[in-house]
């Protein structure tokens, strides 16, 4: 399998590390989307990265798509509950994470346009998404041990790589004065290999 990626990317880097947690062999591609010699829309049609691209040529894209094969491609690690109520947990924790990141993401693309561009109301109204995003995922967190409780699960990772986008691109936040509990699960996955492995570079 090889998988197409931006090393910047929080949702390519959320599959990179399911695949080294369920220790799964693959062959990275770095390939900027917006870049003029991008092979991306020959894979995916939005243009968007991450792609998985299976050995028979066939794909996946969208990295809740994705993770969600990975998952069931083998029994290592299991990071999605079987049970639907659980599993219906880590899928919202993954939609809360994933849709903080989207705004981020929105923010830092809008801020790179001309500043006689940019729409200001616009980057006020992600603004708002991200810190009710991450007032969000402090309050449900709490003092539990992992998002969804005493297991590591999928959520987590998504967390994990929305925080250490965050830290990336916006590190004026500084998330970790008003939720130190977000800090601290940050600072447990960071000791993970497969979250040392994939920290984003520029």
């Amino acid at each position: 399998m090889k998988l197409l990626i931006s090393l910047t990317s929080p949702f390519a880097r959320k599959v990179r590390v399911v695949m080294a947690e369920k220790r799964i062999d693959y062959e990275p591609v770095v390939d900027i989307p917006w870049e003029p010699t991008t092979r991306v829309p020959e894979y995916n049609p939005l243009g968007k990265v991450p792609v998985l691209v299976m050995d028979d040529g066939s794909t996946l894209f969208d990295s809740r798509v994705i993770v969600e094969y990975l998952d069931q491609l083998t029994p290592v690690s299991p990071l999605l509950p079987k049970e639907n109520r659980p599993r219906i947990a880590v899928r919202r924790w993954e939609a809360l994470a994933d849709g903080v990141t989207e705004s981020a993401a929105t923010i830092f693309l809008e801020k790179k346009r001309p500043e006689i561009k940019q729409d200001a109301e616009w980057i006020v109204r992600q603004e708002g998404q991200v810190f009710r995003g991450l007032e969000a995922m402090s309050e449900e967190l709490g003092e539990k041990t992992w998002c969804t409780g005493d297991f590591f699960t999928l959520a987590d990772i998504a967390v994990g790589c929305t925080l250490g986008y965050l830290d990336f691109r916006f590190p004026h936040i500084q998330w970790r004065e008003s939720h130190p509990n977000l800090g601290k699960l940050a600072e447990k996955l960071a000791q993970r290999q497969s979250f040392k492995d994939t920290v984003p570079v520029a």
